[in-house]
């Protein structure tokens, strides 16, 4: 392990510093524009602008605590050494333990990791946890290693962060590529390193090892609850509302079948071999159920097959972009449709869109509070971990709900009482906790 000397936050392999042709300066922009990073700082300053926020915090909320780049050596299956490369980023532990999910993903960047880890403490802070941000991942597929070959990655991957991970220090959680198992593998190898069993060092584990019920839907049912304020706030019944998800994992799957249980019309949804349409409405469970069987939505036949810059331009109620990154841009904020865009995902939107959506009257419920429920629920894991005791799926999607509708009304009110979109109040709201705390904790010299 070592400590890691990453590129800064603009540089990308392959772009070109001086652009001198048209077509080269306008690639160069979009790249800078899709850079996560970039979405980040652009909205902090915007907030922190908002704020009048003091320079010396603001210097020290821009940029994270603690970067780890590890190299993972792995023995493959057919006795290969491959060399994997793994990150893990601190934003920021003033609030609390650091919290964010692993990625396991060939799109895996240090400028990701980092925008993902910042977005985890405004995130946390929003919905008021006692966590600051934090975020990791390894390049890698996880599709193309065996199970072996997987568990032996993550393995290699935790005992690189044993001296920085801990239920007080730093809590994974899973992500893109990761799921209950990698979980239970980095539980374990923790624990045979600390020499005792600490559920509380990750969350998204198995029930069985201490995971928490209702975790599974937790993101999804943080965007049912935010989308049906949302609803509520522009005068929309729920009912019939019509909905289209862009992203059917975890996250998106969870989210259509929980608005459809509610009495809306998910038409259209869609994962990255491409998409589903059906005015009349699709039947959630059955697609999931296929996707279950077969692994995509690829040659399912129950709807008509649609694009994903299809499914983003429908005109619907609800727009839930679900899946990655800088989906919706300024090449194509202009073709939304939505009433709302409740962003299932980290960072969907970026930037420059922002300005196109507001101007065309889309109301963005942003991903730092419509996503939060995930967090939320690995906080109610930590904490029944911390206890030891368990509480049923009732309590847990109670006091998920709880949570979720306060956070909205508070970002609603905010935005009103300041005159600002719903995105630049969640990030005020969040970095104004974080800095009060900042504040308050002074510089220790």
């Amino acid at each position: 392990m070592s400590t890691s000397t990453l590129p800064p936050p603009d540089a990308r392999p392959g772009a070109s510093p001086t652009p001198t042709a048209p077509d080269a300066a306008a690639a160069a922009a979009f790249a800078r524009e899709t850079n996560p990073m970039h979405a980040m700082l652009a909205r902090y300053a915007a907030a922190a602008a908002a704020l009048d926020l003091d320079p010396g915090i603001d210097k020290i909320l821009r940029q994270p605590e603690r970067e780890v780049t590890i190299a993972i050596p792995v023995e493959m299956d057919d006795g290969r050494i491959e060399v994997f490369t793994g990150y893990r980023v601190v934003h920021s532990t003033l609030r609390g333990p650091g919290k964010g999910g692993i990625r396991y993903d060939l799109g895996v960047t240090p400028d990701e990791v980092r925008a993902l880890a910042s977005w985890m403490t405004w995130k946390c802070a929003v919905v008021d946890l006692p966590f600051g941000g934090a975020k990791g991942g390894v390049l890698c597929d996880p599709r193309a290693l065996s199970e072996r070959e997987l568990e032996r990655v993550t393995r290699r991957y935790t005992a690189g962060l044993i001296a920085t991970l801990g239920p007080d220090a730093d809590v994974p959680a899973s992500d893109v590529g990761t799921n209950e198992q990698v979980m239970a593998w980095i539980l374990d190898t923790y624990s045979m390193h600390v020499r005792h069993t600490a559920p509380a060092v990750v969350t998204g584990k198995p029930v069985v090892l201490g995971g928490s019920l209702g975790r599974g839907d937790a993101t999804g049912r943080g965007v049912l609850l935010t989308a049906e304020a949302a609803l509520a706030h522009l005068g929309i019944s729920m009912a019939g509302a019509t909905v289209a998800v862009q992203g059917f994992g975890k996250v998106g799957a969870a989210a259509a079948r929980l608005l459809a249980e509610a009495g809306a019309r998910v038409v259209a949804v869609s994962d990255y071999t491409g998409g589903l349409h059906d005015a009349r409405g699709l039947n959630v469970r059955d697609l999931e159920a296929w996707v279950l069987r077969h692994g995509t939505l690829l040659d399912c036949p129950y709807g008509d097959r649609i694009g994903n810059d299809e499914l983003l331009a429908l005109d619907v109620d609800v727009l839930v972009p679900a899946a990655l990154e800088s989906v919706v841009t300024s090449r194509n904020a202009a073709t939304i449709r939505a009433r709302i865009v409740c962003e299932g995902a980290n960072g969907p939107t970026t930037a420059e869109a922002d300005a196109t959506l507001e101007a065309n009257g889309v109301f963005v419920v942003p991903d730092i509070l419509a996503n939060a429920g995930g967090v939320t629920v690995s906080y109610f894991e930590w904490v029944q971990n911390r206890a030891a005791y368990t509480w049923s799926e009732a309590t847990v999607n109670e006091r998920l709900a709880e949570v979720m509708r306060r956070s909205f009304t508070q970002v609603l009110g905010l935005a009103k009482q300041r005159s600002v979109p719903m995105r630049t109040a969640a990030y005020m709201l969040g970095i104004g906790r974080v800095a009060a705390v900042q504040k308050l904790r002074g510089l220790y010299a």
